[in-house]
């Protein structure tokens, strides 16, 4: 390997180049977000100048058309409440399962593994199906489905987690006669807290920006989460507003990225900590 391939310098500009690429389709989005129709078809790549400029009337449109501030409430309480859900009841599955230790654990672990690795077309029609019969096709009932898919990943990571905490502690405070749920909201919990925060990143982000589960579970005449709302930009024989829809993917996308740069941070530190031990 020559000098310059190990000079940091190297890698700094080549990595930079290669975030470039990642990067330059947003920009390319909010660029087209300011532009007329005709102007995004011609020429996707110009700058918005001149005629193109159209200031914030796509976003007035976009917004007026899908409805989208109630869908980014309806986003909102879809996303805090499934995260929540998945923190709170993975945490505790993964205490109960390092702790116990039983065939039974291990059994459950190993489903929860199996969870991560089977693919979601296997049962999104039949998921389709039995969301309508139970009941799940609101934004509350949608907490359970996201529960069950993002149950594997968190248990993953916090059985890994929980393996690192000495059992003495509990012990300890079980003697001074401390409850089961005190002991672990009181001593566990805290000491999870890297993990947790990087399993409610991965989740958000995940949960945020999904289309298919919401389109395939909510009822669309009630409710619409940002994804499936800014569908409705396409008109009859394949038409679409690309002004507002690029508009209406800025204001998605926003929120969701000011919120990652904001956590990122803490993304590596708890996946770490979850793997060295597991």
């Amino acid at each position: 390997m020559s000098d310059k391939v190990k000079h940091p310098v190297f890698w700094t500009v080549f990595l930079s180049i290669v975030s470039l690429a990642w990067v330059y389709p947003i920009v390319l989005v909010l660029i087209n977000s300011f532009k007329q129709k005709a102007y995004i078809s011609r020429n996707a790549f110009s700058l918005p100048t001149g005629k193109a400029f159209v200031g914030l009337e796509n976003y007035i449109r976009g917004i007026e058309r899908t409805n989208l501030i109630s869908s980014f409430g309806w986003t909102v309480v879809v996303t805090v409440g499934a995260v929540l859900l998945i923190i709170v009841c993975t945490s505790m599955c993964a205490w109960w399962i390092v702790r116990t230790n039983n065939w039974a654990a291990r059994l459950l672990y190993t489903l929860f593994l199996f969870n991560m690795i089977v693919p979601f077309q296997m049962v999104m029609f039949t998921l389709s199906k039995l969301a309508d019969m139970m009941g799940l096709n609101t934004p509350w009932g949608l907490w359970i489905v996201y529960l069950g898919f993002g149950a594997g990943l968190a248990v993953f990571i916090f059985t890994g987690v929980v393996k690192g905490i000495p059992s003495e502690l509990e012990e300890s405070a079980m003697i001074d006669g401390a409850s089961v749920p005190r002991i672990f909201f009181q001593i566990v919990l805290p000491i999870m807290r890297p993990s947790l925060i990087s399993v409610a990143i991965l989740q958000t982000m995940w949960i945020w920006n999904d289309f298919l589960l919401p389109y395939l579970t909510l009822d669309m005449r009630r409710f619409k989460t940002m994804s499936i709302a800014i569908q409705y930009l396409k008109g009859g024989y394949g038409s679409v507003d690309m002004g507002a829809m690029m508009a209406c993917l800025v204001v998605a996308i926003v929120p969701i990225i000011i919120f990652y740069l904001c956590c990122q941070k803490y993304i590596i530190k708890g996946v770490m900590a979850g793997a060295v031990k597991g």
